[in-house]
């Protein structure tokens, strides 16, 4: 597909929802288009995969994530503020936040860049690039929608961790991966095995 995106940056922080993160990346690896992907996980990111997905530790989490070792996944410790990616001078098509915890939605909102995920956030806004953050949080209070408003008026695109059902999943690895499938959609990798409505039901 011409102009799809060959740079990746995805980042994964503390709002339930590992498998979309494990997801996200097994779709990435497997995308001939995407020569790149950088990798940050928060600490609380690290905490979910533990609980989530049983996978400890911050050595070897790409290759824990993925199940094999990756040709073009690099991973970042997310306080390290002087990483190639908090610099707009580094090439980077798009940026996924998945999930994006309201915390980590907040400092980039308002521009708080203490983390390296906040800040490659606030350098794909800075420069223009493609940013989206996959929200992952219910109520929503008014702190919640209001951070969602100014990212989104700073050019990030809200998108909510919302699973479909219309395809009937048979299971919550299906559920992320076709939320996952949207997401790259989104971001101009359409993704072979998405599931697209035809306006007709599913044959059960």
């Amino acid at each position: 597909m011409p102009g799809a995106p060959r740079n990746l940056i995805i980042a994964a922080t503390g709002a339930s929802g590992a498998v979309f993160a494990r997801e996200i990346l097994r779709a990435v690896e497997n995308d001939a288009r995407v020569k790149r992907a950088d990798f940050i996980a928060s600490d609380g990111a690290l905490r979910v995969f533990a609980e989530e997905l049983d996978i400890t530790g911050r050595n070897d989490l790409v290759q824990q994530l993925l199940g094999k070792r990756s040709r073009k996944i690099t991973q970042h410790s997310n306080g390290n503020i002087g990483a190639t990616i908090a610099s707009g001078s580094y090439p980077v098509d798009a940026m996924i936040v998945l999930p994006c915890s309201m915390g980590t939605l907040a400092r980039i909102a308002n521009g708080l860049a203490l983390y390296l995920i906040e800040r490659a956030a606030d350098v794909c806004l800075k420069e223009q690039r493609k940013l989206v953050l996959c929200v992952r949080e219910t109520p929503l209070n008014k702190v919640h929608i209001r951070n969602m408003q100014y990212a989104a008026d700073a050019g990030a695109t809200i998108f909510p961790v919302v699973p479909t059902f219309y395809n009937h999943p048979i299971d919550s690895n299906e559920m992320a991966r076709q939320f996952v499938c949207r997401v790259l959609g989104h971001i101009g990798l359409p993704q072979k095995d998405a599931y697209a409505w035809s306006g007709k039901a599913k044959k059960k």
